[in-house]
């Protein structure tokens, strides 16, 4: 998805420590305080597919759906999407969560995301929405969010299956922290946070697995993912559990496999530089 230049398909493997990725990962690894589960890596998908970020790929006969937003119209692409009124739910039809709604239309190469999303029997009702050309590295006008708080794409982000099985991921990944700062590095376009902590993670900013933390001992699924993070790394998409990366929803994840990323500390991880801060 996107151009190969694009910042999510970007080898970071090789730039620079930012200079305060020490403060930046302490931060994360301090928000989890008292909750030792949470100061190591977690996937955030699984469970047969009861947990992760569904998606569908519609062709491109299927019927555009109006949209009417209700928070953040000013800063969504106008419908209509061609959403089908079917289309799974995050956390299901009756979640109280986030409720993003994706679907990927092959031939035209868009993507459409919605956050909280209801089929209200003639149209999608939403909080936000996201029309993405996936030919193009356009990003939100800056200070716009999207679909997520980082004003970010999300499938572009998830850990998917079909990739996972074919033993390469080549891009970034989304994740979350508990606590950010009021700015974002781009390609995020949005905060989240009225804080000035500098020491907080912005939007946007990229984490690495380090170069020299072993994973020889790690297999499968999880050995898959955690390469991905030593060239692509993951990026700060939301406000949420640390540590957690997201995937999509997919009944295949094998869960005993996924566990083994529960051992990697936060701690084996480091902040790259991929530009500045803005506020």
């Amino acid at each position: 998805m996107f151009p190969s230049d694009n910042a999510w398909n970007k080898d970071i493997s090789a730039l620079p420590v930012h200079p305060n990725s020490n403060a930046f990962v302490n931060n994360v690894i301090a928000s989890a305080a008292g909750v030792t589960a949470r100061t190591k890596l977690h996937p955030d998908f699984g469970g047969g597919g009861q947990y992760g970020i569904p998606f569908i790929v519609v062709g491109a006969a299927e019927p555009a759906q109006p949209i009417v937003y209700t928070a953040y119209g000013d800063e969504s692409d106008p419908g209509p999407f061609p959403i089908p009124s079917t289309a799974p739910v995050e956390g299901g039809n009756a979640s109280d969560g986030d409720r993003h709604v994706i679907a990927v239309q092959k031939e035209s190469c868009h993507l459409f995301e919605l956050y909280r999303a209801f089929w209200r029997g003639d149209h999608w009702e939403a909080d936000s929405g996201t029309n993405w050309d996936l030919r193009s590295n356009a990003l939100r006008p800056l200070g716009w969010t999207s679909a997520d708080a980082a004003g970010l794409p999300i499938l572009p982000g998830l850990v998917r299956y079909d990739e996972v099985a074919a033993g390469k991921i080549n891009h970034a990944l989304r994740f979350t922290v508990k606590w950010t700062q009021r700015g974002y590095v781009l390609p995020a376009t949005h905060f989240a946070s009225s804080s000035t902590d500098a020491n907080r993670p912005p939007m946007g900013l990229r984490f690495r697995l380090k170069a020299g933390y072993d994973i020889s001992g790690y297999t499968g699924q999880t050995r898959v993912i955690l390469e991905a993070l030593k060239k692509y790394g993951m990026i700060v998409a939301d406000n949420g559990s640390p540590w957690f990366i997201t995937g999509a929803a997919d009944p295949r994840w094998n869960d005993n496999d996924l566990n083994q990323l529960k051992s990697v500390p936060g701690s084996a991880f480091e902040v790259v530089d991929t530009g500045p801060i803005q506020h």
